[in-house]
């Protein structure tokens, strides 16, 4: 029994479902507590709400595509997104070098490392001859 290239591991679907319920999550928990997910804002200033409702979206949006692209099983949406989330968390890490911020540089390279991770074995079977 030979396995088919263009399926995708159950592990693999497992963590994107997890990272499609995160992403979800954290979208709701901007929209309804936002002092929960940012301690050190002031989400009372004028203009925060605009700001809180950019990001939540944001959130909510890549946790829909994750939760689509695992319902689906399809390789390619998978590696799309993934892509999306390392860039997404290279750019934390940029945001955490800037601010000084040690928590979440640290907390960007190891989603980076995870991103690549996934991006690589999403697409490692296609890589083999034979």
């Amino acid at each position: 029994m030979t396995k088919d290239p263009k399926l995708v591991s159950n592990w693999i679907l497992i963590v994107s479902g997890i990272f499609a319920a995160l992403e979800i999550m954290v979208s709701i928990m901007i929209c309804v507590d936002p002092h929960a997910v940012i301690e050190t804002v002031d989400v009372n200033a004028n203009g925060m709400t605009y700001v809180l409702y950019m990001w939540a979206s944001r959130q909510f949006a890549l946790g829909f595509i994750f939760g689509f692209a695992t319902f689906k099983r399809s390789r390619s949406m998978l590696t799309l997104s993934y892509i999306f989330f390392l860039v997404m968390f290279i750019g934390d890490c940029l945001i955490g070098i800037a601010q000084k911020e040690m928590p979440l540089i640290i907390s960007a390279i190891v989603m980076c490392v995870i991103a690549s991770t996934l991006i690589f074995a999403l697409n490692k079977r296609f890589h083999t001859i034979g």
